[in-house]
């Protein structure tokens, strides 16, 4: 099993390899960054704050190793997530299961995606009159599937390693698409009410071949006097996310749980609280209160950002979110808010650019 699968790794980084032969290979920032948005309602309520947390189906989305502490033989976890009042939808699916009482097993599904963009190249006929019914629609959708694995370290008591290898499929209708391979890596370990992870991700700079289709962008480039794009190859850096987290205790019901992560990137400077040409670090907090384990409030912080206004002047700005829970049985339901404080101060009007995510969990034997 193992050299079958060494194999299939092999033959995925060899055609990869060879379909960018002969393209610009570049490391842009933000490559790859649907991944990085988050999924379950869980986590994004809570400021995306996980890799110490991350217990149930999810794991394998934030961090592999929390998969050794599944709550059920058979997990799965939906999300439907909308992005900028619903013009992007994130829909996320997983599965995980343990294999014997030292490994566990896990798939993901995510899709990122635009659909219905109208096509209006040819909505003018040749004698210059308007045909609507020229008009086509695509979607532009971002597509990746998570395969994980973790296992107990013999070494260190308490201590959970786990890795996820991701292929990705990015399209843009007719115009271009890309395939990519790339592998995450990460540990948890518990030490009483204290829990610690580390997640890198992009451990291998995960590597997304683009195939342009020349004949449905030459028309486009034509009339603005661009060049047309060549087949290009992006390399995404690693990004080092390390977090801790710890379990407060105030009566037999009532709990709550307090945690923080801080994303190390290094594909230049990004618009986060500390950054640098060789390194940024994007410090993110999170809490949950729980009730008899099954009733739930969520709070977080994440996503700071210095924007620059009309006047010149400097506004910085921090992502709250909020997000409730249930849990019954096997089945968990979960609602987040995020997003919520959008509105420019130096706009015309506000608008409501809130995000809501519903998440599904269900676990049984």
């Amino acid at each position: 099993m193992n050299n079958f699968l060494l194999r299939c790794l092999f033959a995925v980084m060899v055609l990869l390899a060879w379909s960018s032969a002969e393209a610009q290979v570049n490391t842009p920032k933000y490559s790859n960054e649907f991944l990085n948005l988050g999924v379950g309602a869980r986590a994004l309520g809570m400021g995306n704050v996980q890799s110490a947390l991350a217990t149930d189906a999810t794991a394998g989305y934030w961090n592999p190793a929390g998969l050794l502490r599944l709550p059920h033989k058979y997990n799965v976890s939906l999300m439907h997530s909308e992005l900028f009042a619903g013009i992007a939808k994130n829909d996320y699916a997983s599965f995980a299961m343990p294999l014997d009482s030292s490994s566990a097993l896990g798939i993901s599904l995510i899709r990122v995606g635009v659909d219905d963009i109208a096509d209006t190249r040819r909505l003018q006929n040749e004698y210059g009159y308007i045909q609507y019914d020229s008009i086509r629609f695509f979607s532009v959708a971002d597509y990746a599937m998570l395969l994980s694995y973790a296992r107990k370290s013999n070494l260190i008591e308490g201590l959970q390693l786990g890795a996820s290898a991701k292929i990705i499929y990015r399209n843009v209708g007719d115009f271009a698409d890309a395939y990519g391979f790339g592998i995450d890596a990460g540990a948890q370990l518990q030490r009483g009410t204290w829990q610690f992870g580390v997640m890198a991700k992009d451990i291998t700079t995960t590597f997304t071949a683009w195939t342009h289709n020349v004949e449905e962008l030459e028309e486009a480039y034509l009339q603005t006097g661009n060049d047309l794009p060549e087949n290009t190859a992006e390399l995404t850096l690693p990004r080092v996310i390390l977090g801790v987290g710890k379990t407060f205790r105030f009566t037999d019901n009532f709990t709550a749980a307090l945690a923080t992560d801080i994303d190390f990137t290094f594909d230049g400077k990004r618009n986060v609280l500390f950054k640098s040409d060789l390194m940024s670090v994007d410090p993110h907090v999170g809490l949950e209160l729980a009730y008899a384990n099954s009733v739930f409030v969520r709070g977080g912080l994440n996503n700071y950002q210095e924007t620059q206004n009309f006047d010149g002047g400097t506004t910085k700005r921090i992502q709250p979110n909020f997000g409730v829970g249930i849990k019954t049985g096997g089945l968990n339901l979960d609602l987040a808010l995020s997003r919520i404080n959008n509105s420019e101060s130096n706009a015309v009007g506000s608008r409501n650019t809130s995000s809501v995510i519903v998440s599904l969990g269900y676990a049984f034997d």
